[in-house]
């Protein structure tokens, strides 16, 4: 399996200021078979980009899609709209599940319709501080993942990336808010367990499991030697080209 380098740029850099980051990156950045790098611009970006990037080093994904193909649905972009321009499609990010209102439901639904339209979704799922400090973990991670999933066929699990993303350890510097490697290997053992018990050994292996939470270059390595972290979901270190291309690389050596 490869291991996957994600790059959310959230709401960030103009259309311009898009590109001349991708430049630096697609510069920068050396193509190995078995790290799969993807960045994820803002909508605005996606076309242009599209022509610009080297897929061979670099795959784009959006950071979100409306589940519905075509409608009355004003403001929205759907998947059918942007398969021609990614390869993936971010779905269930904590800032749009808790600052934006998605629910289970509309998550569910966006898996689909990112699958249909022959894109990987990204799913992402994780628990509040609150969640955690209620002891609320395993039922948040239990329906979150399995309701996110529900609409996915045995046939299509292939086609489908998890990323475990704690609410409570995104965006912070302070080490007692940092997500620990046993803290991460607790939930994606679960995880794993999870999509086992599901839908058995053999088709739940082939689901990659990413972390996502506050991931520097000087933690990457921690991270991506977790058993069974299979990449890693990264925002703000992914705006900066050499830390960015520092985790690829650091990724690579954790592979080799």
């Amino acid at each position: 399996m490869k291991t996957y380098i994600v790059g959310n740029w959230k709401m960030n850099f103009t259309v311009g200021e898009s590109s001349l980051y991708l430049h630096k990156l697609l510069q920068r950045i050396k193509t190995y078979r078995d790290i799969e790098v993807v960045v994820a611009p803002s909508l605005m970006a996606l076309q242009p980009l599209s022509l610009q990037v080297d897929r061979r080093k670099i795959k784009l994904s959006a950071q979100n899609a409306y589940f519905q193909d075509f409608g009355a649905y004003t403001g929205e972009v759907s998947a059918s709209q942007i398969r021609s321009l990614v390869d993936y499609c971010i779905i269930g990010h904590s800032e749009r599940r808790h600052i934006l209102g998605e629910t289970n439901k509309d998550v569910r639904q966006k898996v689909a319709a990112v699958i249909r339209n022959g894109m990987t979704p990204i799913l992402c799922i994780g628990e509040t501080a609150e969640e955690r400090k209620n002891g609320e973990t395993t039922d948040i991670i239990r329906d979150q993942l399995l309701s996110g999933l529900s609409e996915v066929s045995s046939e299509d699990l292939d086609k489908i990336i998890i990323a475990y993303e704690p609410v409570w350890a995104i965006s912070t510097t302070k080490a007692a808010k940092m997500a620990t490697p046993d803290d991460i290997k607790e939930v994606l053992d679960l995880i794993h367990k999870l999509l086992k018990k599901t839908y058995g050994e053999e088709d739940a292996e082939k689901i990659p499991v990413l972390y996502g939470g506050s991931v520097k270059a000087t933690n990457a390595e921690a991270y991506l030697s977790i058993p069974g972290c299979n990449g890693l979901l990264i925002g703000g270190a992914s705006l900066i080209a050499p830390e960015f291309n520092d985790i690829i690389e650091i990724a690579k050596q954790v592979r080799a």
